[in-house]
């Protein structure tokens, strides 16, 4: 049976842990669903995911969703968001990578869009 991600909770990381590798990263990417995973101009990876809407007010109303769970979880995402679309983009910046915690928050803001 596949693990449901969403029903995890963040884990503060302080740094003291190595960033997930190549193979690490794509065992938990089959557990979220489209999200992209990016390397940055520093060969550290992220997580990228596009949602389209079908005005401003449902954006934004989506990316307040986005901050609570963000706010509830203490794992904060990079947003981007206008007319008709969000962007979000996580990594854990203490270790400039990905870790279990990203994964889990991806899974928790899909449940916004499939609940």
């Amino acid at each position: 049976m596949e693990e449901d991600l969403s029903k995890k909770k963040c884990i503060p990381c302080e740094g003291n842990i190595p960033a997930f590798d190549y193979k690490e990263i794509h065992k938990y990417l089959n557990k979220v669903d489209g999200w992209e995973v990016k390397e940055d101009n520093n060969k550290s990876f992220y997580l990228i995911k596009d949602f389209k809407f079908k005005n401003f007010q449902d954006s934004q109303k989506f990316v307040n969703q986005v901050g609570s769970i963000a706010e509830s979880e203490n794992h904060h995402p990079d947003i981007f968001f206008g007319w008709g679309y969000a962007k979000i983009k996580i990594f854990t910046h203490a270790i400039n990578g990905l870790a279990e915690s990203d994964f889990i928050l991806a899974s928790k803001i899909d449940k916004i869009i499939n609940d």
